[in-house]
């Protein structure tokens, strides 16, 4: 009885070890697989980086044309729109000359933004990507309009 209880034991156990080759072929599939989920895992970090930075681009442009809309000061109210734009991205180096300000119907030297008009911002940003598997550069542009009035 020993002997039959040792046998059913064993056979128990060669069948519940997969094969060799089961395991190689296991191996490959891993090793298929692994380069494709890298490259989706890197384009999805790729694109968040691009996204942050476009809404980051969208919000200084809105805050910015605030700015002007509600300016007191005429003379400085396009340098303080542009220095708002810059500081209200932190992650995003802006280069002030990109931040394009439009006052439609225009306003005069005295008063930029009269009431009843309509300031427009629009920033254009060149981001650099992170690993290149996009592109080493991507452009995001981010609008900001606002009714003028004080």
């Amino acid at each position: 009885m020993t002997r039959n209880h040792h046998r059913a034991f064993r056979v128990g156990r060669a069948t519940s070890h997969p094969n060799s080759s089961e395991e190689g072929s296991s191996a490959v599939e891993f090793a298929l697989v692994v380069p494709v989920l890298m490259l989706i895992i890197i384009g999805i970090i790729e694109l968040g980086f691009a996204f942050n930075s476009q809404l980051q681009i969208t919000a200084a442009a809105r805050d910015a044309a605030r700015v002007v809309s509600i300016s007191a000061e005429p003379e400085a109210a396009l340098a303080q729109a542009r220095t708002s734009a810059v500081n209200a991205a932190p992650t995003v180096a802006i280069d002030p000359a990109t931040v394009h300000i439009a006052v439609s119907p225009a306003g005069t030297a005295e008063q930029p933004c009269p009431p009843g008009s309509t300031a427009t911002v629009t920033i254009d940003h060149t981001v650099d990507l992170l690993t290149g598997l996009l592109g080493e550069t991507m452009t995001v542009s981010g609008k900001g309009v606002m009714q003028c009035g004080i």
